[in-house]
This record gives C-alpha cells, structure tokens and sequence, in this order.
C-alpha cells in the first residue's frame, strides 16, 4: 500500500484558514449610516466560535474581555456580556481556561479535571491555604453557601468581626491578597464555587457552583480526565484552524503528555490531518471544519488578550509579526508602548498602535503608531477609520495622535480629514 501524499497548503491560505476560524475574514457590518445592532445572538455565536474570552482587569482601553467582541461585531452594548455572564439561564462563567477566562458552561465541566489536580495546576498562595488555614477555608466555605452572591472584600469583613482575618500576602508576584481572597480562590479553583457576576468595581461575587451553572450542566456526568483533555484541545484546534500541537494546547494551557495522545486520537479519528504549510517548518494539523476563504477582507484592532495573538510564536511564523505585550516592561524600555494593539488589514498585520482611553477629557488618544513590513497606502487610512469607529464605541468624542512612531504623521493627517460620507465614527481631536 502506497504512503499517502500529505496535503501542502501556503502561508498565506493557512493565514486566511486561521483568520476565518475567528472570524475575522469578512468585513464587520458596522460601517455606513445605520450599522447592524448586535444582539446576544450574536455574542454568544462568537463565544461559541472562540470557545473562551480571557478576562483581564487592565483598563485603559477597555477591559481584554471586552474587545475581541467588538474585533469581530463591531460597536455593541457591553451589557450584552454582563447580562450573559450574570443573569440566569448563563451563556457564559468563570474558570481558568487560558488563564482567567470566560467559558460556554458546558466547557466548564471539561475544566473539571483542572479542578481536581489543583495541587499541581493551582499555584501556591491558592492551593497551600487548604493546608495552612482550613478552619477559615472551611468558615468562608460556609459563609458563601447562606450569603452569597458575595465578594472577597466582604468576605474579610465578615472574617475581621470574628478574629479570623489575617495581613494581606505579597507571597504571589503582582497581588495582595487577602486570607479571605485566598480561601475564596482556593474554593472557586476546586470548583466548589464561582463568580455568579461582577459588580461595578469588577470584583468576583462568589456563589456555589451548583447556584451559578445551569441545571443541565449540573446534573451532567462527570467527564473523565482523558476525554476532558481531548475535547479542550479539539476546541483550540477548532478555533485556530491550523496550528501545531502547541498551538493548540496552548488555548486552554494544557501540559504533560495528555494534549499529545489527544491529538494522536484527533488525528485517527479524522477531526485533524497532518498538513504541511510551505514556510512554516513544523508539523501542522488542520481542522476538518476548517475553510480556506479565496480572500481575507477584514479589518480589525487586536487586543493584546486576543486569542488570535494568544501564541506569539504562532502569531510570527504566520503573520510575520512579531508581538510582545510592554505593560511590565520598564517605561524607557519600550519598543512600541504600554497598551500596543496589532491593526489586522485583510491578512496580515500592518500596525501597532498604542491606545488610551482618556476618559475624562473624552479622548481616544494614540500615544504611538508604528508601521509593520506589511503596511501599504491603504494603511494609514484604513486605522484611521478604525480609530474613529472604536472612538465611537468607547464614548470618546475625538481621536488624538501623538507623535511617536514612523506611522503617526501619516495617520494624524488622515484624522484631521472629514470621515467619508456615510462612514461611522468622530473626528480627530
């Protein structure tokens, strides 16, 4: 029996595969007079079509969950997302997926086993407080279960009236977390409790579990570890199109050997086929839900939490970009800003801009612009139109351009013109 011949496909037809798994190929229905009112239909289409939103609380744009939505739906109504994510029947909850993130909840119990090895998964100010203070674990326990929804800060209130608070801790790099918000993490980790929304501040209202999740998933059997595994890593494939082993186990951060055998049985039973990507020098794996569009014509502001830029290597043997997030990088160290956002412009990334929402002053203000190889005449004002529309979204009345960056003046006199008749968006500041 002969071998068989493996499929090739180029670079550029693996980009526009990748682009169309996120659905970023097409064109967003958000330009002209009246654009598309986006419903909840449509948010949790996208969700489904992502399978996670990472969640992170750094909000000088807007927070990362929140931007991925408007990369593929254009101007929408935030609330849409509280109201998924914090009303019953929920569309959407809280794990740790890739990193913190927001799951449909039947992808919840696939994170299950994340729950049950959380002495390995979970780090150390999380899955040492079992150990170091379970009488308080065991009271936090309790007072979630008579008064939730509740969140940590009232937790160690409650905890100080009764002599059982305890000084911040510094031990975990970045946080300062409370004996409270430690007892609650450690709980919400195993999965014995979740967030049923989050108030005003963004902070966790912890509830039960059994509270949060719909009654179909609650009353699902439990998946074991191995198809758990499996199931998380078709979901990254998926939503990647093409990719390589690390790409995939990437998405929902899966380590050992597992996502190896897993993708072995993907592979046999058909879901993926090796593929070789001239350009792209490892083995490659396409999803058979995958397409390869003629064209890719979208047009769109990446977040840095985006999770087409979730896998920087990826990002750079695909793109040819190479993107590295700044916000803990010495100010004075700082290639292209704080906030950087990539401007994808049909396939390929042609732009790095750095945003910051001036909230107050009430403006979009971009602090650097820099060109990619990539970047053609049509760049400056493609961004242009892109700034304004996302302007519009953020409530900001104006776009102003600092002059950092080679692409900065050519965008700031693109700004300074009237915006096409018809066209979304403010004018520049």
């Amino acid at each position: 029996m002969g071998r068989v011949k493996t499929e090739t496909m180029s670079l550029a037809q693996a980009r526009r595969v990748a682009l169309a798994a996120q659905g970023l190929h097409t064109p967003r229905p958000d330009d002209g007079a009246t654009p598309r009112q986006v419903t909840l239909r449509h948010v949790q289409r996208t969700v489904d079509r992502l399978g996670l939103l990472q969640i992170d609380s750094v909000n000088v744009l807007a927070r990362a969950h929140l931007v991925p939505l408007y990369s593929r739906l254009g101007p929408y109504d935030v609330s849409l997302l509280d109201r998924a994510a914090g009303r019953a029947p929920r569309r959407l909850v809280e794990y740790w997926g890739h990193v913190a993130s927001y799951v449909p909840p039947e992808t919840y119990r696939f994170l299950e086993w994340r729950q049950r090895a959380y002495r390995t998964e979970a780090w150390g100010a999380i899955s040492g407080v079992e150990l170091s203070h379970s009488a308080v674990v065991e009271h936090v326990r309790g007072i979630v279960a008579a008064r939730g929804p509740i969140t940590a800060g009232e937790v160690h209130e409650l905890l100080e009236a009764e002599g059982m608070g305890e000084a911040r801790t510094t031990t975990e790099w970045g946080w300062n977390w409370s004996l409270a918000k430690r007892a609650l993490e450690f709980l919400f980790f195993t999965g014995e409790i979740t967030a049923a929304r989050r108030n005003a501040a963004f902070e966790r209202c912890y509830d039960l579990t059994e509270r949060v999740l719909p009654a179909a998933v609650v009353a699902a059997p439990p998946v074991s570890d191995e198809d758990a595994v499996r199931r998380l890593l078709e979901i990254g494939a998926r939503a990647h199109g093409v990719g390589t082993l690390r790409c995939f186990r990437d998405y929902f951060r899966l380590r050992g050997p597992a996502p190896r055998r897993a993708l072995d049985e993907l592979v046999e039973d058909g879901v993926l086929r090796p593929v070789e990507v001239r350009g792209w020098d490892e083995t490659t794996y396409l999803h058979r839900d995958a397409v390869v569009p003629r064209r890719a014509q979208g047009r769109a502001l990446l977040s840095p939490f985006d999770p087409l830029v979730f896998e920087r290597t990826r990002l750079e043997q695909l793109f040819g970009t190479r993107y590295r997030i700044e916000i803990y990088v010495p100010a004075a160290k700082r290639v292209h800003g704080y906030y950087v956002l990539p401007f994808l412009q049909g396939d390929r990334i042609t732009a790095k801009v750095d945003l910051k929402a001036d909230r107050r002053a009430g403006i979009l203000r971009v602090l650097a612009a820099h060109r990619e190889e990539h970047a053609d005449a049509e760049t400056a004002p493609a961004l242009a139109a892109e700034l304004r529309l996302m302007a519009t979204w953020l409530g900001m009345a104006s776009v102003v351009v600092g002059p950092l960056g080679d692409l900065a003046p050519a965008l700031a006199a693109e700004l300074a013109q009237p915006p096409a008749q018809g066209a979304a968006g403010v004018v520049a500041g």
